[in-house]
């Protein structure tokens, strides 16, 4: 059996390391198997801090395989970002345990984790309890639209900081705030600092960030992971990586010699 919180622990002594962290997130609808090894090693090399598998929808049966293809070529963590409770698997390190706490679809508070909690204790995989918040954007994204949930507004940051000060009193162990694959829009940052500054456990932002730029204003309003998937989707746009890793790992000590 894998070892109770290893690698949440792992991410909560990385960020104290290196201030944030750079995931990348690996759609199996939209990866190539043949080449998703060289991708994976050339991100690695790049700066990236974990991996994230998962995907709204399961449009082809390679979920599996492209867990166990990350995993061969990768020493980083590999985490499950879960759909649904198809996507399950002993093949990851640790599976993000995600409630929707930005809806009030009882399905996605509690009713998927029911289903998917005995399969998750049986293949004896570690569960990261996540309160997972859509933040609205400009279009509807896949998860609100799959999930029957209705996004927090984006004008209105305390309405967030209440949802995440719950989810901490709840006992969950992380915060994920997503905007959605592909937005046009990111979380605000004014929503990221609020919410930062109302919990104690690390927040996540994802979602419609393509430059460095743009992922280093997320640290500096006070997250401590940044995702970045559907940009690097393009070929072009892989280079970039490096990048990426270096803003997001630079701005916590900008901003520590600012304070």
């Amino acid at each position: 059996m894998k070892q109770s919180c290893g690698i949440y622990d792992s991410i909560l002594y990385a960020t104290r390391a290196k201030g944030a962290l750079f995931f990348l997130l690996i759609d199996p609808d939209k990866t190539r198997l043949d080449t998703l090894p060289d991708f994976i090693t050339a991100a690695e090399a790049g700066g990236v801090d974990g991996f994230l598998v998962g995907g709204s929808l399961a449009l082809l049966p390679q979920f599996e395989a492209t867990l166990v293809a990350v995993k061969a070529v990768s020493a980083k963590p590999v985490i499950i970002f879960p759909g649904g409770i198809h996507q399950i698997s002993a093949a990851a390190d640790a599976i993000l345990f995600l409630s929707n706490i930005s809806g009030r679809n009882a399905e996605q508070l509690i009713g998927q984790h029911v289903l998917a909690a005995p399969i998750i204790r049986r293949i004896g995989l570690e569960a990261i309890s996540t309160g997972y918040m859509i933040v609205e954007s400009d279009r509807v994204s896949a998860t609100e639209y799959l999930s029957y949930t209705k996004p927090l507004p984006r004008h209105k940051p305390e309405i967030a900081a209440a949802h995440a000060m719950a989810a901490e009193l709840l006992g969950m162990k992380l915060l994920y705030l997503e905007s959605g694959s592909g937005a046009q829009q990111s979380v605000p940052n004014d929503m990221i600092s609020v919410v930062a500054h109302s919990v104690d456990i690390p927040v996540i932002v994802g979602g419609g960030l393509r430059t460095p730029q743009a992922a280093a204003e997320k640290v500096r309003a006070g997250a401590s992971v940044v995702v970045v998937g559907n940009h690097f989707e393009t070929d072009g746009h892989r280079e970039q990586i490096a990048d990426f890793a270096r803003a997001i790992h630079e701005a916590h000590q900008d901003t520590m010699l600012e304070i």
